[in-house]
């Protein structure tokens, strides 16, 4: 059975190029989107969504290629970029009546949100990022041993086939792995809620696999094409991270400060699944990001 966010309507909406997605809304006042991260669905922001649909209009989707929302062929590098994600974010909320939204994403979500940001400085009016480096500095960042800590970012980076068969005859080992590694709080993600995770991440994992390949390649040019031409955010940035800088050496805050001029770097001491581990600390930063 698969499991939803109390108090929240459910239904499918179209996103781009035909592509349905898998949404949950409630509440009211100015509309925030909130994207998941991996191993995730839209379930990750069941406390934060809820908090937030106080005062807001509040959206989540699975994205597409996860949960459940379609999850097309990779018949091309484009289908699983983020610009192709991010305008399934746009549709979506534009179908629900919204020409403008916060955003906030996750892990992958977040990098989505990132191109959203750069694609639709018009649309977005606000824009959170949880614990992640932009896919372009990523890239950079990971190096020598240090990299170990990416190993399924390189897997997935390979071409089609492989690392298809090898997840796909380990799925719940392999996504499992990365619940428990990640969280610093375990009981954060409770036993109904991870066989939910597994579930939609084990049927997932040819598109999975197709998202994260994209950040190998189409991602990275079309990134770097905006840090060339000199692209920054228009809208208030707030983003949440570990302390990843001084694991992998680099200054983290510098990184998004190059994209993003109006910014409010923060660290947390929760673990990666920090809506989960921490909801009411990412709660009240993003009503302040809101507030700005």
């Amino acid at each position: 059975m698969t499991l939803g966010i109390p108090g929240f309507d459910y239904g499918r909406l179209p996103g781009a190029d035909g592509v349905e997605l898998n949404v949950a809304v409630s509440g009211s006042g100015s509309p925030v989107v909130l994207l998941h991260g991996f191993p995730e669905t839209h379930l990750m922001w069941r406390h934060v969504a809820r908090n937030l649909a106080a005062e807001h209009t509040v959206i989540v989707p699975d994205l597409r290629g996860y949960g459940a929302s379609d999850k097309p062929p990779a018949v091309g590098e484009d289908v699983y970029s983020k610009r192709a994600m991010a305008a399934d974010i746009v549709a979506v909320a534009s179908r629900l009546g919204h020409g403008h939204f916060a955003l906030a994403g996750h892990d992958r979500g977040a990098l989505v949100a990132f191109r959203a940001g750069l694609d639709h400085p018009e649309t977005v009016t606000h824009l959170g990022i949880l614990d992640v480096v932009p896919t372009l500095d990523m890239w950079n960042v990971l190096r020598g041993v240090s990299a170990a800590v990416g190993y399924h970012l390189f897997l997935m980076a390979q071409p089609p086939g492989l690392p298809e068969i090898m997840i796909a005859n380990s799925a719940d080992a392999f996504f499992g792995s990365f619940l428990d590694a990640w969280a610093k709080d375990p009981a954060a993600i409770p036993d109904e809620v991870r066989a939910e995770y597994l579930r939609a991440s084990a049927g997932a994992v040819d598109s999975i696999v197709a998202d994260y390949r994209a950040s190998a390649g189409i991602d990275v040019a079309q990134d770097r094409a905006d840090f060339d031409a000199g692209s920054q955010f228009a809208m208030p940035v707030t983003v949440i991270q570990q302390d990843w800088g001084a694991r992998l050496g680099y200054d983290a805050a510098g990184v998004w400060r190059a994209w993003a001029p109006d910014l409010d770097h923060r660290l947390t001491r929760a673990g990666h699944f920090m809506a989960e581990e921490a909801p009411d600390e990412i709660t009240a930063a993003l009503r302040e990001l809101l507030a700005r």
